[in-house]
């Protein structure tokens, strides 16, 4: 068994890819209005929006780089992944009935009934510029580790391009065709395929050593390795109790809440129960997920005895290429594939529902069912799949883990995104003026927070200035820009005459795009 990428796997691979464009296009062969096409007629069963939810939070990046954290440390991610739980439970009691009351597409069209047009289409600009950004790196970022798996094939210069135009390719021809329906179905496939990897990989862990899993267990344990609960109370370390709890329940109310991506697909459950179940339903489902790579980076630190690697992203491609079979390889690839094409897909739908319903129709005046509007929504998701692909062919290895980039570029305006829906719910002084400055101000701030080492690293006289927020971990990004958006908008709204109004309840939709 040498590991080399051979026929059979590129047999299961191209099965793999031609199935799941086939599927999508299939599904979604019939689509009679926007609202079709970009929320399923709010027919999707609650089980089919939680595994896709679980699938568009799950990218090459999770796959790759979820064991590493293991290996080269311990469970303590676990302690984050519990903060998600908690905040999918508020958002599923404060924001989400919020949504389903106004029927609406979109989750910035909830911060027009608020505050104002102008506000809903700075929040979804900041969102599309954000998302498209992040989404080209998660492109990117599928393409290293198939390029080190398949790079006896052909040269990695050509791999990383071919791969990227491949997954953009197929991905865009689905999701163009099927839209929201599309995306849902076909990420009930994406998971099982990445499930399915993952298991055999703790399958194929366990034979590499004697005594199977208890051994594993045992030596992890005895390393420290299996301590999953850190008490420390500081600013600086990503992976305690502390910043696991309250920083991953606020990073979760932000990317549940305040974010398009999986806002839409709750929007397509059939009601708001089948909505709530969904949202927290999935959390846990998160938490087995996380704990099986968890486990995964355990038993890849005993096979490899704790060997250094260059980086950490390396060691699961790198038991991939030495240890499976041939056929699992294929599998395998195909499953870093189908994590980023679940991610991708939804990325594409939702920037190109955000384009319709928060900037094209309030400008047009046209109506949702207008069977135009369905050919702007197709040719917009077209136009954004040709972008990400774009930017991610653009995109540039820069030494820095794309995982931290890619988290990075989020990281600096969810905050404020979410302030913003804070500032509206629970500050009954704030007006639109109020809401964009809050939130233009929380953007800006974390801006300096999140890219601090950076800035600091290319100019060092900054350092008695950003050396402190530097060392922040990124769990307390969200709630550190959400606490400037508020203070700001606060403060902003005595400098006015308080509006009319009751607080924390907007006022009654204005539309139902």
């Amino acid at each position: 068994m040498t590991g080399r990428f051979n026929l059979l796997d590129l047999f299961v691979l191209l099965l793999y890819l031609s199935g799941t464009t086939a599927l999508g296009m299939w599904i979604g062969r019939s689509q009679k209005s926007a609202n079709e096409y970009f929320v399923a007629e709010r027919a999707i069963p609650w089980w089919a929006v939680m595994f896709s939810i679980v699938a568009s939070e799950t990218s090459a990046l999770t796959f790759i780089s979820i064991p590493g954290l293991s290996y080269t440390g311990n469970l303590g991610f676990l302690e984050v992944v519990a903060g998600y739980i908690l905040g999918r439970i508020v958002v599923a009691y404060t924001l989400l009935p919020r949504y389903f009351n106004g029927n609406l597409v979109t989750a910035y069209a909830l911060l027009e009934t608020r505050f104002g047009l102008a506000t809903r289409r700075f929040t979804s600009v900041v969102f599309m510029i954000t998302r498209a950004m992040a989404d080209a790196v998660r492109v990117f970022a599928t393409a290293i580790p198939v390029a080190l798996i398949i790079g006896p094939v052909m040269p990695r210069e050509y791999t990383m391009p071919a791969a990227i135009v491949v997954l953009g390719v197929l991905t865009v021809i689905y999701t163009y065709r099927g839209g929201m329906k599309a995306v849902v179905w076909t990420e009930l496939l994406q998971a099982s395929i990445y499930l399915v990897g993952g298991i055999s990989a703790i399958v194929l862990l366990g034979q590499a050593v004697d005594g199977g899993w208890t051994t594993i267990l045992d030596r992890a344990g005895a390393a420290g390795k299996l301590q999953a609960i850190d008490w420390y109370t500081g600013f600086d370390r990503p992976h305690t109790m502390f910043a696991g709890l309250i920083g991953g329940a606020f990073l979760a109310m932000a990317s549940h809440g305040a974010d398009q991506i999986i806002v839409q697909r709750l929007l397509s459950s059939r009601s708001l129960k089948q909505a709530q179940v969904a949202i927290i339903g999935s959390g846990f489902a998160v938490f087995a997920q996380m704990a099986l790579f968890l486990m995964v980076g355990l038993g890849l630190w005993v096979v490899y005895g704790g060997q250094s690697f260059p980086q950490a992203d390396q060691i699961f491609p790198t038991f991939i290429i030495e240890r499976m079979p041939h056929g699992l390889i294929g599998l395998i690839v195909a499953a870093i594939i189908a994590a980023t094409m679940s991610t991708h897909s939804g990325a594409i739908n939702a920037l190109a529902a955000s384009s319709v319903y928060d900037i094209y129709l309030p400008f047009t005046g046209r109506s949702a069912d207008d069977p135009r509007t369905l050919k702007v929504s197709k040719f917009l998701a077209l136009a954004w799949g040709v972008a990400l692909t774009a930017g991610a062919l653009l995109f540039k290895e820069q030494g820095t883990p794309v995982v931290v980039i890619a988290l990075s570029i989020a990281s600096f305006t969810q905050g404020g995104l979410l302030g913003g829906f804070f500032l509206g719910m629970f500050w009954d002084r704030a007006n639109q003026r109020d809401a964009i400055l809050g939130m233009s101000v929380g953007i800006g701030c974390m801006a300096f927070i999140v890219f601090a080492k950076q800035i600091v690293a290319a100019y060092p006289s900054m350092a008695p200035t950003l050396g402190g927020v530097a060392t922040i971990a990124w769990p307390w990004y969200v709630l550190i820009g959400l606490t400037i958006t508020f203070v700001t908008g606060m403060l902003s709204s005595f400098t006015h005459a308080a509006p009319g109004g009751t607080a924390g309840a907007p006022p009654a939709p204005r539309s139902r795009t």
